[in-house]
């Protein structure tokens, strides 16, 4: 496999991969908030409870990646295994 194909498959791994532990948190999330707190709240501000789900899983599933990625990055050479997304096609000359 070449640069080219690496990098595609790394992309496409680490977005699966991100969505993944955005699905399982919300999940985990959601099954808890039903089972202690959903039942003591009014009916009224129930949806904040599920928004704020929402919202924590993102940040959890952003938290979570940067840290693989960080543990990856110290792990692989980058530069001999993918191909750089952005190229300059163009010297700035001064």
């Amino acid at each position: 496999m070449n640069k080219k194909v690496n990098t595609l498959l790394f992309i496409l791994g680490a977005t699966l991969f991100n969505i993944f532990v955005a699905l399982f948190s919300f999940i985990a999330f959601v099954l808890l908030y039903m089972k202690f707190f959903m039942m003591m709240m009014p009916e009224s501000s129930r949806q904040w409870g599920f928004t704020s789900i929402f919202l924590l899983s993102l940040a959890i599933s952003f938290f979570v990646y940067r840290l693989v990625l960080k543990h990856f990055l110290n792990k692989v050479e980058i530069e001999k295994y993918f191909d750089p997304l952005f190229v300059r096609k163009h010297k700035k000359v001064n």
